[in-house]
Parts: structure tokens; C-alpha cells; sequence
């Protein structure tokens, strides 16, 4: 399986200074790239292409998940990515200028990413990321995504309305931090934290983290 992720900025035309928020981006995506289990890590690391698109391969559907998760809880305040996720084969275009990655997988991502930006736009203002599996995938891979659907358009809205100490906390748990370190980071009260965690579902997106993370060895600690 490869699995193709376009991730392309909400908004990035109105950005008061466009400039700054590719270097915000760019830090954030190598932090949390840095922090990820190996078996999460990317093929090709997410890296900018054209305009405000950036792209990464994936070796899982469940890496992948997980990548765009920890991607979003990370994001600083004012951005974020729009993510389509393609499933199918991916090859390389010989040129004059180096090798082009083109494929299946790419037309699967592209074509999720303008699923994902219908539905922003229409019923679910909340939707950031979506899965398309190339027609030659098999119909078990299809039932897949469709399952995948489902849990990225709940897990959207629970981690859209968080702000961002909540996003700070549910990636620290992600990440294996205690309740208690994350309290002295934030110089709150431990049961502080355990209340900003509940308010926000945060128990929902960490057990789902684990979910699809238990097949590659690398969920987060209790």
C-alpha cells in the first residue's frame, strides 16, 4: 500500500504575511516530525510543492492518521491544513528536471482534497481532511476508507473546537507526557488539566490515536 497526503493551507490568501506562516509551518511540521514513533514516520517527508500545497507519503493508512492528527493539534493559532489523503499506486515521470512523482495515489489525494474543501464549504464547516482509494483498489480497501470517512469527519469536529491549550494538552498526551508534566508545563493544577481534557472529548481522540496506532506499535501511554 502507499498512501499519498496532499495538505494544502485554509485561507492562505487572506494571510497577513504569507512568508511568515510557511516558516511557522515549516517548524511546526519538522517538530512534530521529529517527535514521531518510527513507525509513523513518513516515506517522503511533508514538504512544500506549489503555491500553498505540501505533500508526503506514507507507507499505512493508520501512519498517515495518525501524522495528520498530531499535525493538527500542533498547528499554532491562525492556520491550518486542509488534508487529502489518496490511496493507490504512486511512480515516478522521468524529466529533464528530476524525476515527478505522479500516480493514482496523487489523483486519489487530489481528488479527496476537493471533497474535503466541498464540505468545509457547504454542510460541515468543520471537515479538514478526507479519504480517496484509487478505483483499482480492491473492494476491501474501499470498505476501509469508507469506515475512515466516518471516524476523521468526528474526530474534525472534536479537534476543530478545541482551542489551543486543549490541542496543547491532547498532544502531550499523544506524545506520552503524564497529566502531571503537563500541568507544570502549563503551570496549572493537575486536575486542571483533567478538566480541560473532558470538557473538550479529548478522551475520544487519544483512545482513537491508540486505535489506529496498536497495529504499528506505537500508541500513546496511558
Amino acid at each position: 500500500m502507499t498512501v499519498a497526503v496532499l495538505a494544502d493551507i485554509v485561507g492562505s490568501r487572506g494571510l497577513p504575511d504569507r512568508v511568515a506562516a510557511q516558516r511557522a509551518l515549516d517548524d511546526v511540521i519538522a517538530t512534530v516530525e521529529r517527535d514521531l514513533p518510527t513507525s509513523i514516520q513518513p516515506i517522503q517527508p511533508l514538504r512544500p510543492t506549489t503555491g500553498d500545497e505540501q505533500q508526503a507519503v506514507f507507507a499505512t493508512l493508520d501512519a498517515a492518521l495518525a501524522f495528520v492528527l498530531r499535525l493538527q493539534l500542533a498547528l499554532p493559532e491562525g492556520l491550518e491544513f486542509r488534508f487529502g489523503i489518496g490511496i493507490g499506486r504512486i511512480g515516478a515521470v522521468a524529466s529533464r528536471g528530476g524525476d515527478l512523482t505522479d500516480g493514482p495515489g496523487w489523483w486519489a489525494a487530489r481528488a479527496a482534497i476537493d471533497v474535503v474543501h466541498a464540505k468545509q464549504q457547504r454542510t460541515i464547516p468543520s471537515a479538514r481532511s478526507w479519504i480517496v482509494a484509487a478505483p483499482e483498489e480492491d473492494g476491501s480497501m474501499h470498505a476501509i476508507v469508507a469506515f475512515a470517512n466516518a471516524y476523521l469527519l468526528a474526530r474534525d469536529e472534536l479537534v476543530g473546537a478545541m482551542n489551543q491549550r486543549a490541542r496543547r494538552l491532547v498532544s502531550g498526551r499523544l506524545r506520552g507526557l503524564t497529566q502531571r508534566e503537563l500541568a507544570q508545563a502549563e503551570g496549572i493544577t493537575q486536575p486542571a488539566v483533567s478538566q480541560a481534557l473532558s470538557s473538550v472529548g479529548a478522551a475520544s481522540v487519544i483512545e482513537g490515536y491508540r486505535a489506529i496506532t496498536s497495529a504499528l506499535g506505537s500508541g500513546a501511554r496511558r
